[in-house]
């Protein structure tokens, strides 16, 4: 699933399974497609910059593979680059500052 994040002034795209992580971290049911009103804004952010205090170093959820099991039992875990939560919040803990400084809504749906 990819999820498509959108406010007044820009678009996002984010795979589906990190993008509602970060979503629940935020105080947000999850549930896809939404909407966060732009005076929820603030405590939105708030509540994802906290849980990414938390959680950020997390690796973010994993991604479906095509690829057969014994291929990936063949590759070592250290040699693939973990991508952590916070990396992932990133393009979106900017997008929802810059709807927050413009008061725009946040929605989201399937893309």
């Amino acid at each position: 699933m990819i999820v498509n994040f959108s406010t007044t002034y820009g678009q996002l795209t984010m795979l589906g399974e990190p993008a509602v992580a970060l979503l629940k971290l935020g105080g947000h049911s999850g549930s896809v497609p939404s909407a966060i009103l732009a005076a929820d804004l603030p405590q939105f952010l708030q509540r994802l910059r906290a849980g990414l205090a938390l959680h950020g170093e997390d690796p973010s959820p994993a991604l479906p593979t095509e690829e057969p099991p014994e291929e990936r039992d063949k590759h070592d875990a250290q040699e693939r680059a973990t991508v952590t939560l916070r990396m992932r919040a990133a393009p979106l803990l900017a997008m929802v500052e810059t709807a927050i400084a413009r008061g725009s809504d946040l929605m989201w749906e399937r893309g």
